[in-house]
């Protein structure tokens, strides 16, 4: 029995750097897909995510989905901000809340903050992205994120 709690303690803070490196390589892609977004790079924010993606975000239409998802919502989020007079966007994400992975799928809960220019003035909005990443032959793409103001 004593050596069965031995290799329990032993398996189980070993896990600890290995839960580490997958939350790492789940995150690389979420990171990429926001420097894509912040430097206006869509080749970049497109090539962290699948081909099927699916957004969901606070603003109409609501929803975007398909190997085109990102290209619309950007069109979309730059005639929301024409009408509402804000420009400037840009993204950072904080530490995770959440990482659930069961390969080769993976949940996150990511705290975000949102700064822009409305009317000429800087705005910061703190929020959540929730995403779904799904783990192929290239790695970890984002299959689907939503973003939800905290």
């Amino acid at each position: 029995m004593h050596k069965l709690v031995i290799a329990l303690v032993i398996s189980v803070a070993g896990a600890g750097p290995v839960l580490g490196s997958q939350a790492a390589d789940v995150m690389a892609p979420v990171r990429q897909f926001v420097d894509g977004f912040n430097r206006g790079d869509v080749k970049l924010a497109k090539a962290a995510c699948t081909d099927g993606l699916f957004i969901i975000d606070d603003f109409p239409p609501h929803a975007w989905s398909g190997s085109a998802a990102i290209s619309k919502w950007l069109c979309d989020l730059d005639a929301f901000g024409k009408k509402n007079g804000s420009s400037d966007w840009l993204v950072t994400v904080g530490k995770p809340r959440h990482v659930d992975v069961t390969d080769p799928h993976a949940y996150v809960v990511v705290p975000t903050k949102l700064s822009y220019k409305k009317k000429g003035q800087r705005v910061q909005e703190t929020g959540l992205m929730t995403l779904v990443l799904h783990k192929g032959a290239g790695g970890w793409r984002i299959a689907a994120w939503s973003w939800a103001d905290d």
